[in-house]
């Protein structure tokens, strides 16, 4: 397949593509494609409408703006797409907020990629429909076996894991924070997450989207340990408004900042990236939850501890 044009419009799917051995193989990405580090050097075939720079609140009320006007928060170049003249492009219809969607990509495109091109849609709601899409990608690009391969590998991992907590049966409360102005919750796969870590994931269900919560729900179930994980943040840009989370009433009650257990995780380097580093997403919790048990080294660079 070494002569396979791709073209990934989603960073989870570009880490895919290269985990399967193909990243020869790329020919364009998307704007917010960067790992591993050398796909920064595709052509970018997506642009999006808004700026990282503005606050959370900014951010979500821009979003909601367009969405309820009918307008993207992305833009494709269907030029460049054009001209690269994919075999296949990879998008997903998970989340509009997230990445470009199928619809747009659709939409941008229309009849001008070839009639023997196709379009590959991912949207995963859990971890297990993380790993068949692995499983579907790799079918589509005619690399069955190393997908195979590489799914054996990440469930390795993951079953090591559970195999070491198997006799452990405190399982502390834990809160994903996924936006911070308004406040949600980490919901689709991280619930699921969690729970192999070693932890009861509060105020969102493994499968279901990210809900909007209100301050006093999580003073309710004042959970164990915190973890701030906003969509597309890293731990540095989440820094910069923790404050709005320090500011809520009641917050140094909570007994997860008593006790020194409010962390800040990389949300888009690895929790919000459905690929094959949703493992380590995993191993980052684990860290977090029961760093008796597990060492990774994740520490410093995929997670922090917060003092407060």
């Amino acid at each position: 397949m070494s002569d396979l044009k791709i073209i990934s419009l989603l960073p989870a799917a570009t880490e895919i593509v290269c985990a399967l051995g193909l990243r020869e193989s790329l020919v364009g990405r998307s704007h917010e494609c960067d790992f591993p580090e050398d796909v920064k050097l595709l052509p970018v075939c997506t642009h999006t409408t808004l700026s990282n720079e503005m606050s959370s609140g900014n951010i979500d009320r821009e979003v909601k703006q367009r969405l309820s006007e009918a307008l993207s928060i992305y833009e494709v170049d269907r030029e460049e797409i054009k001209s690269l003249k994919p075999d296949v492009v990879i998008t997903q219809a998970q989340c509009e907020v997230c990445a470009v969607s199928l619809p747009e990509v659709e939409k941008a495109l229309g009849d001008d990629l070839g009639k023997d091109s196709k379009i590959i849609s991912l949207q995963p709601q859990k971890l297990a429909d993380i790993l068949s899409d692995i499983t579907t990608v790799a079918s589509a690009l005619g690399v069955s076996e190393r997908g195979a391969q590489l799914l054996e590998d990440l469930n390795e991992r993951i079953d090591l894991i559970r195999h070491k907590l198997k006799f452990i049966e405190a399982k502390p409360t834990v809160a994903c924070i996924e936006w911070l102005d308004p406040l949600m919750v980490s919901g689709n796969w991280v619930p699921g997450l969690v729970e192999i870590a070693g932890g009861k994931p509060v105020l969102a269900e493994e499968g279901k989207h990210s809900p909007y919560i209100d301050w006093t729900d999580i003073r309710l179930a004042d959970p164990e340990v915190l973890v701030v994980m906003p969509c597309g943040f890293s731990v540095e840009r989440t820094l910069k408004e923790i404050d709005l989370l320090l500011a809520l009433p009641g917050f140094n009650d909570l007994q997860a900042v008593k006790n020194n257990r409010v962390y800040i995780a990389d949300g888009n380097q690895y929790f919000n990236r459905p690929g094959p580093r949703i493992v380590d997403s995993i191993e980052i919790l684990a860290e977090i939850i029961n760093p008796k048990q597990f060492i990774f080294g994740y520490e410093g660079q995929g997670w922090i501890k917060f003092g407060v």
